[in-house]
Protein backbone atom coordinates (compact mmCIF):
# COMPACT_ATOMS: atom_id res chain seq x y z
CA UNK A 1 0.00 0.00 0.00
CA UNK A 2 1.46 2.99 -1.01
CA UNK A 3 0.72 6.63 0.75
CA UNK A 4 -1.06 8.15 -2.19
CA UNK A 5 -3.29 4.79 -1.77
CA UNK A 6 -3.33 5.39 1.90
CA UNK A 7 -5.00 8.76 1.65
CA UNK A 8 -6.87 7.98 -1.42
CA UNK A 9 -6.96 11.69 -2.43
CA UNK A 10 -5.17 11.00 -6.06
CA UNK A 11 -6.85 14.66 -6.68
CA UNK A 12 -3.88 16.07 -3.94
CA UNK A 13 -1.70 15.46 -6.58
CA UNK A 14 -2.91 18.14 -8.90
CA UNK A 15 -2.87 21.92 -8.26
CA UNK A 16 -6.69 22.37 -7.42
CA UNK A 17 -6.34 21.30 -3.61
CA UNK A 18 -9.16 23.11 -1.90
CA UNK A 19 -7.20 25.47 0.76
CA UNK A 20 -8.45 27.89 3.16
CA UNK A 21 -6.00 30.93 2.77
CA UNK A 22 -7.45 33.48 5.04
CA UNK A 23 -8.11 32.07 9.09
CA UNK A 24 -12.03 31.99 9.51
CA UNK A 25 -13.53 31.05 12.65
CA UNK A 26 -11.94 29.19 15.83
CA UNK A 27 -8.66 26.71 14.68
CA UNK A 28 -9.49 22.89 15.02
CA UNK A 29 -7.92 21.60 17.62
CA UNK A 30 -4.67 18.75 16.88
CA UNK A 31 -2.46 17.24 18.89
CA UNK A 32 1.32 16.61 17.88
CA UNK A 33 2.96 14.07 19.67
CA UNK A 34 1.44 11.16 21.52
CA UNK A 35 3.46 7.84 23.07
CA UNK A 36 1.88 4.64 22.14
CA UNK A 37 1.97 1.36 23.53
CA UNK A 38 4.76 0.51 20.59
CA UNK A 39 7.06 2.06 23.79
CA UNK A 40 4.97 3.41 26.44
CA UNK A 41 1.47 5.52 26.65
CA UNK A 42 -1.35 5.75 29.10
CA UNK A 43 -3.49 4.41 26.47
CA UNK A 44 -4.32 0.52 26.84
CA UNK A 45 -4.31 -0.03 23.14
CA UNK A 46 -3.74 2.69 20.57
CA UNK A 47 -7.38 2.69 19.28
CA UNK A 48 -8.16 4.09 22.98
CA UNK A 49 -6.29 7.64 21.72
CA UNK A 50 -8.12 7.33 18.31
CA UNK A 51 -11.53 6.67 20.11
CA UNK A 52 -10.69 9.65 22.63
CA UNK A 53 -9.43 12.03 19.84
CA UNK A 54 -12.94 11.78 17.92
CA UNK A 55 -14.99 11.96 21.39
CA UNK A 56 -12.61 15.83 21.57
CA UNK A 57 -13.07 16.77 18.32
CA UNK A 58 -9.35 16.56 17.11
CA UNK A 59 -8.68 16.49 13.73
CA UNK A 60 -4.86 15.64 13.59
CA UNK A 61 -2.48 13.20 15.95
CA UNK A 62 0.76 12.52 15.88
CA UNK A 63 2.33 9.26 16.88
CA UNK A 64 5.78 9.97 18.64
CA UNK A 65 7.27 6.51 19.85
CA UNK A 66 10.87 6.19 21.15
CA UNK A 67 13.15 4.70 19.02
CA UNK A 68 10.83 2.79 16.91
CA UNK A 69 7.91 3.13 13.51
CA UNK A 70 6.28 -0.27 14.53
CA UNK A 71 3.11 1.59 15.54
CA UNK A 72 2.74 2.86 12.09
CA UNK A 73 0.52 1.10 10.11
CA UNK A 74 -1.94 0.59 13.35
CA UNK A 75 -1.67 4.49 13.50
CA UNK A 76 -2.47 4.96 9.78
CA UNK A 77 -5.30 2.36 9.69
CA UNK A 78 -6.78 3.83 12.26
CA UNK A 79 -6.81 7.43 11.20
CA UNK A 80 -8.27 6.35 8.09
CA UNK A 81 -11.06 4.65 10.11
CA UNK A 82 -11.40 7.67 12.57
CA UNK A 83 -10.83 10.29 9.90
CA UNK A 84 -8.50 11.81 11.96
CA UNK A 85 -4.91 13.04 9.95
CA UNK A 86 -1.92 10.95 11.18
CA UNK A 87 1.55 12.43 11.75
CA UNK A 88 4.02 10.16 11.35
CA UNK A 89 7.00 11.18 14.14
CA UNK A 90 9.91 9.44 15.88
CA UNK A 91 11.65 10.13 19.05
CA UNK A 92 15.19 9.75 20.13
CA UNK A 93 17.76 11.09 23.08
CA UNK A 94 21.26 12.03 22.07
CA UNK A 95 24.12 12.82 23.81
CA UNK A 96 25.94 15.49 23.83
CA UNK A 97 29.13 14.87 25.35
CA UNK A 98 30.96 18.15 25.61
CA UNK A 99 27.54 19.42 27.49
CA UNK A 100 27.99 16.28 29.56
CA UNK A 101 31.45 16.59 30.95
CA UNK A 102 30.50 20.49 31.81
CA UNK A 103 27.52 20.01 33.28
CA UNK A 104 25.01 21.88 31.24
CA UNK A 105 21.41 20.46 30.94
CA UNK A 106 20.06 20.82 27.75
CA UNK A 107 16.32 19.16 27.52
CA UNK A 108 16.50 17.09 30.28
CA UNK A 109 15.93 18.36 33.63
CA UNK A 110 17.77 15.81 35.50
CA UNK A 111 21.08 14.09 33.31
CA UNK A 112 23.72 16.77 31.86
CA UNK A 113 24.47 16.46 27.90
CA UNK A 114 21.69 14.38 27.15
CA UNK A 115 19.10 15.89 24.51
CA UNK A 116 15.69 14.57 22.74
CA UNK A 117 14.89 15.18 19.64
CA UNK A 118 12.17 14.28 17.95
CA UNK A 119 11.59 13.73 14.07
CA UNK A 120 8.28 14.98 12.33
CA UNK A 121 6.54 13.78 8.82
CA UNK A 122 8.58 10.85 8.21
CA UNK A 123 7.80 8.92 5.10
CA UNK A 124 5.11 6.73 5.51
CA UNK A 125 5.49 3.50 4.43
CA UNK A 126 8.79 4.09 5.90
CA UNK A 127 11.97 4.15 3.69
CA UNK A 128 15.39 3.99 5.43
CA UNK A 129 18.46 2.90 4.49
CA UNK A 130 20.50 0.05 5.36
CA UNK A 131 22.40 1.67 8.08
CA UNK A 132 19.83 3.87 9.76
CA UNK A 133 17.76 0.60 10.53
CA UNK A 134 21.02 -1.13 11.83
CA UNK A 135 21.40 1.75 14.02
CA UNK A 136 17.52 1.98 15.02
CA UNK A 137 17.79 -1.63 15.91
CA UNK A 138 21.12 -1.40 18.18
CA UNK A 139 19.24 1.41 20.05
CA UNK A 140 16.12 -0.89 20.76
CA UNK A 141 19.21 -3.70 21.85
CA UNK A 142 21.00 -1.54 24.03
CA UNK A 143 17.48 -0.15 25.70
CA UNK A 144 16.06 -3.44 26.39
CA UNK A 145 19.50 -4.36 27.55
CA UNK A 146 19.26 -1.70 30.56
CA UNK A 147 15.69 -2.92 31.30
CA UNK A 148 16.83 -6.80 31.15
CA UNK A 149 19.62 -6.48 33.89
CA UNK A 150 17.70 -3.49 35.73
CA UNK A 151 14.90 -6.59 36.20
CA UNK A 152 17.22 -8.71 37.34
CA UNK A 153 18.87 -6.50 40.32
CA UNK A 154 15.24 -6.21 41.29
CA UNK A 155 15.14 -9.56 41.51
CA UNK A 156 17.51 -10.28 43.61
CA UNK A 157 16.57 -6.84 45.99
CA UNK A 158 13.39 -8.53 46.51
CA UNK A 159 14.93 -11.97 46.89
CA UNK A 160 16.82 -10.31 49.69
CA UNK A 161 13.77 -9.24 51.33
CA UNK A 162 11.79 -12.49 51.03
CA UNK A 163 8.65 -11.18 50.03
CA UNK A 164 8.31 -14.70 47.39
CA UNK A 165 7.81 -11.64 44.09
CA UNK A 166 9.95 -12.48 40.99
CA UNK A 167 9.91 -10.99 37.43
CA UNK A 168 10.87 -12.26 34.44
CA UNK A 169 11.66 -9.52 31.60
CA UNK A 170 10.82 -11.41 28.51
CA UNK A 171 7.07 -11.87 30.43
CA UNK A 172 7.04 -8.33 31.34
CA UNK A 173 7.54 -7.62 27.73
CA UNK A 174 4.91 -9.96 26.18
CA UNK A 175 2.05 -8.83 29.04
CA UNK A 176 2.86 -5.09 29.19
CA UNK A 177 4.92 -4.16 25.49
CA UNK A 178 6.08 -4.39 22.48
CA UNK A 179 9.41 -4.64 20.93
CA UNK A 180 11.01 -1.97 23.33
CA UNK A 181 10.91 -2.52 26.87
CA UNK A 182 11.38 0.56 29.42
CA UNK A 183 11.38 1.89 33.07
CA UNK A 184 7.45 1.99 33.21
CA UNK A 185 6.69 -1.01 31.97
CA UNK A 186 8.91 -2.83 35.45
CA UNK A 187 7.07 0.01 37.36
CA UNK A 188 3.28 -1.35 35.98
CA UNK A 189 4.25 -4.91 36.10
CA UNK A 190 5.65 -4.28 40.09
CA UNK A 191 2.51 -2.46 41.05
CA UNK A 192 -0.18 -4.86 39.74
CA UNK A 193 2.26 -7.68 41.14
CA UNK A 194 2.03 -5.89 44.30
CA UNK A 195 -1.40 -5.65 44.63
CA UNK A 196 -1.61 -9.33 43.47
CA UNK A 197 0.35 -10.93 46.58
CA UNK A 198 -0.76 -8.01 49.06
CA UNK A 199 -4.84 -7.78 48.73
CA UNK A 200 -5.16 -5.89 51.99
CA UNK A 201 -4.50 -2.26 52.28
CA UNK A 202 -2.74 -2.34 55.39
CA UNK A 203 -0.18 -5.01 54.15
CA UNK A 204 0.07 -3.23 50.95
CA UNK A 205 1.27 0.00 52.26
CA UNK A 206 3.64 -2.24 54.80
CA UNK A 207 5.13 -4.38 51.92
CA UNK A 208 5.30 -0.52 50.13
CA UNK A 209 7.13 0.91 53.21
CA UNK A 210 9.77 -2.36 52.93
CA UNK A 211 10.76 -2.03 49.48
CA UNK A 212 10.77 1.26 49.51
CA UNK A 213 13.53 0.80 53.00
CA UNK A 214 11.46 2.76 55.57
CA UNK A 215 9.94 5.04 53.60
CA UNK A 216 6.10 5.39 52.66
CA UNK A 217 4.39 5.75 50.23
CA UNK A 218 2.94 9.29 49.56
CA UNK A 219 0.18 8.13 46.89
CA UNK A 220 -3.54 7.10 47.42
CA UNK A 221 -3.46 3.36 46.24
CA UNK A 222 -6.20 4.02 44.26
CA UNK A 223 -3.50 6.69 41.72
CA UNK A 224 -1.66 3.60 39.48
CA UNK A 225 0.39 7.00 38.02
CA UNK A 226 1.06 7.56 40.94
CA UNK A 227 2.29 5.14 42.42
CA UNK A 228 4.17 3.51 39.23
CA UNK A 229 6.01 6.83 39.62
CA UNK A 230 6.88 6.39 43.31
CA UNK A 231 8.04 2.93 42.09
CA UNK A 232 10.51 4.26 39.86
CA UNK A 233 11.72 6.41 41.34
CA UNK A 234 12.59 4.51 44.35
CA UNK A 235 13.69 1.47 42.99
CA UNK A 236 14.94 2.08 39.30
CA UNK A 237 16.39 5.61 39.51
CA UNK A 238 19.90 6.88 40.50
CA UNK A 239 20.60 5.23 44.65
CA UNK A 240 17.20 2.63 44.31
CA UNK A 241 18.31 -0.87 44.31
CA UNK A 242 17.77 -2.23 40.92
CA UNK A 243 19.21 1.40 38.66
CA UNK A 244 21.27 0.52 36.25
CA UNK A 245 23.26 3.38 34.54
CA UNK A 246 22.93 3.73 30.99
CA UNK A 247 25.34 2.71 28.67
CA UNK A 248 26.97 5.06 26.60
CA UNK A 249 25.97 3.06 23.65
CA UNK A 250 22.43 3.78 24.48
CA UNK A 251 22.78 7.12 22.86
CA UNK A 252 23.45 8.25 19.83
CA UNK A 253 25.42 11.45 18.91
CA UNK A 254 22.81 15.08 17.91
CA UNK A 255 24.60 14.31 14.70
CA UNK A 256 23.91 11.01 14.12
CA UNK A 257 20.34 11.69 15.11
CA UNK A 258 19.73 14.46 12.89
CA UNK A 259 21.42 11.86 9.73
CA UNK A 260 18.97 9.12 10.99
CA UNK A 261 15.64 11.55 10.86
CA UNK A 262 16.75 12.92 7.59
CA UNK A 263 17.15 9.97 5.93
CA UNK A 264 13.85 8.50 6.58
CA UNK A 265 12.27 11.90 5.63
CA UNK A 266 11.65 13.98 8.70
CA UNK A 267 12.02 17.26 10.17
CA UNK A 268 14.42 17.39 12.85
CA UNK A 269 12.44 19.11 15.72
CA UNK A 270 13.62 19.50 18.99
CA UNK A 271 11.34 19.26 21.75
CA UNK A 272 11.47 22.48 24.37
CA UNK A 273 11.00 21.40 28.86
CA UNK A 274 10.58 25.36 29.28
CA UNK A 275 9.92 26.14 32.76
CA UNK A 276 9.04 23.80 35.79
CA UNK A 277 6.49 24.04 38.39
CA UNK A 278 9.13 26.55 40.11
CA UNK A 279 9.77 28.49 37.38
CA UNK A 280 13.13 27.25 36.40
CA UNK A 281 15.01 26.47 33.39
CA UNK A 282 17.53 24.51 31.87
CA UNK A 283 21.17 26.28 30.97
CA UNK A 284 20.23 25.85 27.47
CA UNK A 285 16.48 27.21 27.52
CA UNK A 286 16.68 30.08 30.19
CA UNK A 287 18.58 32.28 27.42
CA UNK A 288 16.24 32.38 24.07
CA UNK A 289 17.48 34.59 21.76
CA UNK A 290 21.09 32.11 22.46
CA UNK A 291 18.76 29.18 22.05
CA UNK A 292 17.41 30.38 19.12
CA UNK A 293 20.68 30.89 17.41
CA UNK A 294 22.11 27.42 18.66
CA UNK A 295 18.93 25.64 17.42
CA UNK A 296 19.58 27.51 13.74
CA UNK A 297 23.31 26.82 13.68
CA UNK A 298 22.61 23.17 14.26
CA UNK A 299 19.68 23.48 11.11
CA UNK A 300 16.80 22.75 13.51
CA UNK A 301 14.32 24.99 12.76
CA UNK A 302 10.50 23.20 14.26
CA UNK A 303 10.08 23.18 17.98
CA UNK A 304 7.45 21.29 20.18
CA UNK A 305 6.13 21.87 23.42
CA UNK A 306 4.16 19.75 25.93
CA UNK A 307 2.40 22.67 27.41
CA UNK A 308 0.78 20.53 30.20
CA UNK A 309 3.77 21.11 32.12
CA UNK A 310 4.24 24.61 31.74
CA UNK A 311 2.92 28.25 32.77
CA UNK A 312 0.15 29.69 30.19
CA UNK A 313 2.67 33.23 29.96
CA UNK A 314 5.64 31.75 29.84
CA UNK A 315 4.91 29.06 26.92
CA UNK A 316 2.93 32.35 25.10
CA UNK A 317 5.72 34.43 25.60
CA UNK A 318 8.22 31.87 24.64
CA UNK A 319 5.95 30.71 21.68
CA UNK A 320 5.37 34.08 20.03
CA UNK A 321 9.19 34.86 20.31
CA UNK A 322 10.37 32.00 18.67
CA UNK A 323 7.17 32.06 15.86
CA UNK A 324 8.89 35.71 15.62
CA UNK A 325 11.83 34.25 14.42
CA UNK A 326 10.39 31.88 11.80
CA UNK A 327 10.59 28.65 13.95
CA UNK A 328 7.36 26.50 13.34
CA UNK A 329 6.18 25.53 16.69
CA UNK A 330 3.97 22.38 17.76
CA UNK A 331 2.52 21.41 20.81
CA UNK A 332 1.41 17.20 22.10
CA UNK A 333 0.56 15.98 25.30
CA UNK A 334 2.69 13.09 25.13
CA UNK A 335 0.90 10.67 27.26
CA UNK A 336 4.27 8.54 28.01
CA UNK A 337 3.10 8.14 31.50
CA UNK A 338 0.41 6.44 33.40
CA UNK A 339 -2.03 9.22 33.89
CA UNK A 340 -4.56 9.33 31.38
CA UNK A 341 -5.15 12.93 30.39
CA UNK A 342 -7.28 14.96 27.91
CA UNK A 343 -5.75 14.92 24.61
CA UNK A 344 -6.70 18.23 24.08
CA UNK A 345 -3.79 20.59 24.53
CA UNK A 346 -3.52 23.08 28.01
CA UNK A 347 -1.32 24.45 30.03
CA UNK A 348 -0.22 23.71 33.60
CA UNK A 349 -3.19 23.42 35.78
CA UNK A 350 -5.12 22.90 32.98
CA UNK A 351 -5.45 26.48 31.34
CA UNK A 352 -6.85 26.39 28.20
CA UNK A 353 -5.02 27.61 24.75
CA UNK A 354 -5.78 30.66 23.75
CA UNK A 355 -6.94 30.94 20.10
CA UNK A 356 -3.65 32.60 19.21
CA UNK A 357 -1.55 29.31 20.36
CA UNK A 358 -4.05 27.00 18.65
CA UNK A 359 -3.53 28.62 15.61
CA UNK A 360 -0.10 28.70 16.24
CA UNK A 361 -0.40 24.75 16.76
CA UNK A 362 -2.54 24.18 13.55
CA UNK A 363 -0.39 25.97 11.42
CA UNK A 364 2.92 23.69 12.58
CA UNK A 365 0.92 20.55 12.20
CA UNK A 366 -0.48 21.88 8.55
CA UNK A 367 3.14 22.32 8.23
CA UNK A 368 4.58 18.97 8.81
CA UNK A 369 1.14 17.17 6.87
CA UNK A 370 2.70 19.27 4.01
CA UNK A 371 5.81 17.99 4.43
CA UNK A 372 4.84 14.54 5.10
CA UNK A 373 2.39 14.29 2.08
CA UNK A 374 5.10 16.10 -0.31
CA UNK A 375 8.06 13.59 0.76
CA UNK A 376 5.85 10.74 0.00
CA UNK A 377 4.76 11.78 -3.38
CA UNK A 378 8.70 12.30 -4.09
CA UNK A 379 8.59 16.26 -3.99
CA UNK A 380 10.36 18.89 -1.81
CA UNK A 381 9.06 19.97 1.33
CA UNK A 382 9.87 21.33 4.12
CA UNK A 383 13.34 22.52 3.86
CA UNK A 384 15.59 20.98 6.38
CA UNK A 385 19.59 22.36 5.32
CA UNK A 386 18.30 26.28 5.33
CA UNK A 387 16.09 27.93 7.35
CA UNK A 388 12.30 28.15 5.27
CA UNK A 389 11.61 31.56 3.89
CA UNK A 390 7.92 32.66 4.95
CA UNK A 391 6.57 32.06 1.87
CA UNK A 392 7.61 28.85 1.34
CA UNK A 393 5.79 28.30 5.07
CA UNK A 394 2.75 29.96 3.95
CA UNK A 395 2.63 27.41 0.55
CA UNK A 396 2.95 24.69 3.15
CA UNK A 397 1.01 26.11 5.73
CA UNK A 398 -1.90 26.19 2.91
CA UNK A 399 -1.25 22.89 1.14
CA UNK A 400 -1.28 21.07 5.01
CA UNK A 401 -4.74 22.85 5.70
CA UNK A 402 -6.08 21.59 2.38
CA UNK A 403 -4.68 17.90 3.00
CA UNK A 404 -5.90 17.60 6.34
CA UNK A 405 -9.55 18.64 5.73
CA UNK A 406 -9.99 16.91 2.86
CA UNK A 407 -8.81 13.22 4.55
CA UNK A 408 -11.04 14.10 7.79
CA UNK A 409 -13.99 14.80 5.38
CA UNK A 410 -13.10 12.25 2.62
CA UNK A 411 -15.74 9.49 2.75
CA UNK A 412 -14.47 5.67 2.43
Amino acid sequence: MNYNTYMNLPQMMTPDIPVEKEDSGPSPQVNGHIHTPYSFSAFSEMKEAFVMAREEKIIALGINDFYTTDGYDEFAGLALQFKVFPLFNIEFMALLKEEQRAGTKVNDPVNPGRTYLSGKGLRFPVQISEESRLRLEKLRVESNRQIVEMVARLNGFLASLKVGITFDAEEIRKKYARNLLRERHIASAFRIAAEANFPGEEELRDFYTLVFQGKGIKSALSNSAALENEIRNNLLKAGGPAFVPEDENAFLSLEEVMTLIKDAGGIPCYPVLLDDAKGNFTDFEGDWPRMADLLEAMNIFMIELIPGRNDFQILKEFVRYFHSRGFVVTFGTEHNTPQLDPLTISCRGGVPLDEELTRINYRGVAIIAAHQFQTASGKPGFSIDRKPTSAELIELENLGKGIISTFTQNKP
